[in-house]
């Protein structure tokens, strides 16, 4: 509860220290001035007789006696806020503990000031201002307005304060003291309620002088039972027992209020690291043990990547398109048979010269008009030779990319043990490493076998070149009849000119037949290329996965380097620091559960108490 002195003094802290259970009320102007919040915790401790004050501020808590309150607080204000009349919203705290005080929790605020003193700052409102608005904009707060009889209540500059922030004053109470002093027309002004507090007004008398706590309330309830006008307040609006009574049920009533919310909490919180808990790492303390969750992580390793790589599974990670491994091996594949299709293209304005300069190269003596099968290999040799670095160049990017992708699978199985990471890193780029090689060695073979000779059982091949060929017999003709037009249409090329050929008669035949036979062959060999690669990547991942991986991880782990399966007994210290932090949020979690369930029985029992 935050409360606001009108005359900014400290509030008589001694009423509260009382075994019975009482509220502070204001303190005369005596007391120094309010310059700091000074929050004022009342703990009901049934093991306890003699008041238990702690003074808390600047991170040390230092115990202080009934007596020597008073200068204690005066004491730590000085070191707070400094010495003369300065504030601070840096909070002092009173922890009071004794046998039936009420449990409360109550902030004294300092109190307004408008205009600037000798060793105040200009700004002096605006910081009073600001500590107040930090205590009563909460929704939770209860505002206990503390008024002098002498003012006006309407012109209170408090009671403006708090309507800014409670506008029906549902959460605002108002402790009307120095009832002694004014004594006429009070009971017009806390029954008329001008200014609207929600949760009614009490009337209280002050302490005065050297008076002992009985004294005063004996002379409190004399005087709201005598007076000839305050005795004509209800009884339920007058003392400081009343206060008391009246601070407790609300209190009671906002922890009702919020125990279920803070009980939910309490437990979503409690069910988020109990199971954050269970996540971590056992704490392995044998071999034994060791060697299971060695031989577990490989397993789920292995797993994944099956998924990701074999199945194109990629649940475990939703949102990663780089992860999605079978989808962008497709697309690889795809970009790689563009490129090889792309390369040899033949612009057509030099259609057929390089087929008419082999044949003009290799002619020898023999039957004229006869294709010698060197012919035909030597042009094929030339296009494999210019497609022959593309094959090498996937492979290598390929096999780039699954290093990435087999990493990462292998350090989110292996985050709950760092000592491993290392090793398993190591032990995965060196198997990748050798897949890789191995990959430049197969394509280098059937790059190898694709220059040593020609051969297909495709029936595709003969169908493609006789489709070709049919179109020879046009083709010459156009080549003998200089008077028609040049240019033809062939599938396969499209539209060409063909009148740079006509000086090459002796040869163009057998070169349209050389080209034919090569655009047949060379889609076979394409194709191949492609489909090969494709096959031979996929056998590749899944020995990796299904033999390889295992074998590599664990022969680097057992190697001297890797430490053997031993290092993972040592429990990486990051892991052993969020258990333990873990461990000892789960014990407050639950200590926290027990200090709520004892609230509630204790309101309980409060609300069957009043009841009767």
């Amino acid at each position: 509860m935050a409360y606001q002195n009108t005359n900014g003094c400290i509030s008589d802290s001694i009423e509260i220290l009382d075994p019975k259970p009482l509220a502070a009320a204001a303190c005369d102007v005596v007391h120094p001035p309010t310059r700091v919040p000074l929050v004022m915790r009342l703990q009901n401790d049934p093991n306890i007789t003699a008041p238990n004050l702690q003074l808390e501020y600047n991170n040390k808590s230092l115990p202080v006696d009934e007596i020597g309150i008073a200068d204690a607080i005066v004491l730590a204000t000085d070191e707070i806020a400094g010495h003369g009349k300065g504030i601070s919203n840096y909070p002092l705290t009173l922890v009071v503990k004794k046998n039936g005080v009420p449990d409360l929790t109550m902030v004294d605020l300092p109190g307004i000031t408008r205009v600037a003193v000798q060793g105040q700052p200009e700004d002096i409102y605006e910081q009073v201002y600001d500590i107040i608005m930090k205590y009563i904009v909460p929704e939770e707060s209860i505002i206990l307005n503390v008024l002098s009889a002498t003012v006006d209540f309407p012109t209170c500059e408090s009671i403006r304060m708090s309507q800014k922030v409670d506008k029906t004053g549902e959460r605002t109470l108002a402790v009307v003291t120095k009832a002694d002093k004014t004594t006429e027309g009070l009971l017009e002004k806390v029954t008329a309620d001008e200014v609207n507090i929600g949760l009614g007004y009490v009337c209280v008398r002050n302490r005065i002088g050297n008076e002992s706590y009985e004294e005063a309330r004996s002379d409190e309830q004399r005087l709201f039972s005598t007076h000839p006008l305050l005795s004509k307040i209800d009884k339920s609006m007058v003392s400081v027992p009343i206060l008391a009574q009246k601070l407790v049920r609300i209190q009671a009533s906002i922890i009702s209020k919020c125990l279920p919310e803070i009980v939910r909490k309490i437990n979503d919180k409690l069910a988020l690291n109990l199971a954050e808990l269970n996540r971590l790492p056992q704490h392995l303390t044998s071999v034994a043990e060791a060697l299971t969750a060695f031989m577990r992580i490989l397993s789920s390793s292995k797993d994944s990547l099956k998924k990701i790589l074999l199945s194109g599974e990629f649940d475990e990670y939703p949102d990663e398109k780089e992860m999605h491994s079978a989808a962008r091996i497709v697309e690889m594949l795809n970009e790689y048979s563009s490129e090889l299709h792309s390369k040899n293209f033949e612009e057509v304005d030099e259609f057929l010269m390089e087929d008419i300069m082999v044949l003009q190269e290799t002619k020898g003596i023999g039957l004229p008009n006869f294709l010698p099968r060197a012919v035909f290999l030597n042009v094929l040799q030339r296009k494999v030779k210019e497609i022959a670095a593309s094959p090498e160049d996937f492979v290598g990017k390929l096999w780039n990319y699954l290093e990435r992708v087999v990493i990462i699978v292998l350090m989110y199985h292996c985050e709950n043990y760092p000592q491993l990471q290392s090793s398993t890193r190591r032990a995965a780029q060196n198997l990748i490493a050798k897949k890789k090689n191995e990959s430049v060695d197969w394509v280098r073979e059937i790059i190898g076998m694709e220059k040593l000779t020609d051969y297909t059982c495709n029936p595709d091949y003969l169908t493609t070149y006789s489709k070709f060929m049919a179109q020879q017999h046009m083709f010459m003709e156009i080549m003998n009849d200089h008077g028609k037009c040049s240019v033809i249409n062939l599938e396969g090329v499209g539209e060409i000119d063909v009148g740079h050929l006509r000086k090459h008669l002796d040869v163009v035949q057998q070169a349209f037949d050389l080209k034919m036979r090569m655009m047949a062959y060379w889609k076979i060999v394409l194709m191949r290329l492609v489909d090969s690669m494709a096959l031979h990547i996929m056998f590749s991942i899944r020995n990796m996965i299904n033999n390889e991986m295992e074998n590599e991880i664990i022969q680097d782990l057992m190697a001297p380097h890797g430490g053997g399966i031993e290092r993972m007994l040592d429990e990486s210290p990051l892991v052993a620091e969020k258990r333990n932090r873990l461990k000892k949020s789960v014990k407050l979690l639950k200590e926290s559960k027990e200090v709520v369930a004892n609230i509630m029985d204790r309101i309980s029992h409060y609300d069957d108490h009043e009841s009767d």
